[in-house]
């Protein structure tokens, strides 16, 4: 069995089945791993380490990046944004335009916001892979309303006695969720 890697780049993910963890890592690694597996893989779950869904097999290549218009070397994407009359009238008065001034504010409140953001999406991230792994383990209400209370302490008490490849994995996408003070499972 590989052990689970960082969450990082390039995109990873991890493998079940049943409550056994059995394959963990790249998108392609993994791939490799599940392919060794016997044909009978009932039961078997992907996860994605990112966002904690659940990964449909054949695994997704990660697609090279499409040159785009604009300026790509400067990554800039084009997209729609919907506003009010007054809003863009603000807009208009900013220095360096529309874009300019959404770009600082943006940059601004991910700064401003970067813990909060990062504990949120690593709450989600655990509760929907244990959502899909854990739902039906006892404790998995408890562990549910300690993991978005942000209480480390009682979210490991309430997943303790989960099987043990189960309660690592959620434990490391949660790790995040919780205060630096306070390490999770």
């Amino acid at each position: 069995m590989t052990p689970p890697k960082p969450l990082s780049d390039p995109p990873t993910c991890t493998a079940f089945l049943g409550d056994r963890r059995v394959a963990a890592g790249t998108y392609a690694e993994v791939t490799r791993l599940l392919d060794a597996l016997p044909a009978s893989n009932e039961g078997l779950l992907v996860f994605d380490d990112s966002t904690g869904a659940v990964l449909d097999r054949p695994l997704p290549v990660v697609p090279e990046a499409a040159p785009t218009v604009g300026r790509p070397r400067l990554g800039v994407v084009a997209r729609e944004v919907t506003l009010l009359p007054r809003h863009w009238a603000w807009l208009a008065q900013q220095r360096g335009g529309a874009s300019a001034a959404l770009r600082r504010l943006v940059d601004e409140a991910r700064r401003q916001h970067a813990d909060a953001d990062a504990q949120r999406l690593a709450r989600e991230r655990a509760y929907r892979c244990m959502s899909t792994l854990a739902a039906d383990l006892p404790g998995f209400e408890e562990a549910s309303r300690a993991l978005f209370a942000g209480d480390a302490g009682a979210f490991e008490q309430h997943t303790a006695h989960w099987p043990q490849d189960v309660r690592q994995h959620i434990g490391r996408l949660a790790s995040g969720g919780f205060d630096a003070a306070q390490p999770a499972t």
